[in-house]
């Protein structure tokens, strides 16, 4: 891997790609390659380029980001795709998780809310750098911790909505959920949003605090450590 990780942007509106490109022209390690405005052009591009990271809106104006993503890897391509866009509805947040994206970023956001997002991603890829890399940092990269006896999930629980849930917390605007917002977001009741996000405190991939504000109890709000 290389010293600085090679960035492509893709999105339809030439404003977002200049935005884009000054964040992470601001963060070392990463330098942009090249943009595309259209999904067949961001599929050109890549196969061109070889990027090792690609910011993907979903909104294009021939085919949608998610089946870019599709296709990438339905061609074996495992380039890194962190999703950049507008859209927010539950079965989009599934199907990027389902198709392989690294991360999920909502617009509008901050400059430190990609930042963090491209360096875990940064760091992730640094793991993996090794031709067998240690227990220990495929777990980081899973997202895992240390391997136990019994790493199956609570009875109830599964892995594929638990991805889905964490995949709503990296989109949430912030970077944090209440129990409610995460329910309506991945389309679950609010018990069970609050079990997924409870167990994943219990791992330690979760930390919580306390928001007061008028009459009642504090509200909890969760985000990805």
């Amino acid at each position: 891997m290389s010293a600085e990780l090679r960035v492509l942007i893709v999105d339809d509106d030439f404003m977002v790609v200049s935005i884009h490109t000054r964040f992470v022209d601001r963060m070392e390690g990463f330098t942009v390659v090249g943009s595309a405005g259209s999904g067949a052009e961001a599929l050109a591009r890549i196969a061109e380029l070889r990027p090792d990271l690609v910011l993907l809106d979903v909104h294009l104006p021939d085919i949608t980001g998610i089946e870019v993503l599709r296709r990438l890897r339905g061609e074996g391509d495992d380039v890194g795709v962190l999703m950049v866009t507008a859209a927010r509805e539950a079965e989009t947040v599934r199907a990027a998780a389902a198709a392989g994206a690294a991360h999920y970023l909502v617009k509008p956001f901050e400059f430190d809310d990609l930042r963090v997002r491209m360096e875990r991603y940064a760091e992730q890829a640094r793991m993996l750098a090794d031709v067998a890399p240690q227990q220990d940092a495929i777990d980081a990269v899973f997202a895992a911790g240390p391997a136990r006896g019994a790493q199956a999930l609570p009875k109830g629980l599964s892995g594929p909505t638990l991805a889905t849930v964490q995949s709503a917390l990296q989109a949430a605007p912030g970077g944090e959920l209440s129990a409610s917002e995460c329910a309506e977001a991945v389309g679950i009741s609010r018990v069970s949003a609050r079990r997924y996000l409870e167990h994943l405190i219990e791992r330690r991939q979760v930390e919580v605090h306390l928001k007061y504000g008028g009459a009642g109890r504090p509200e909890r709000r969760y985000r990805l450590r």
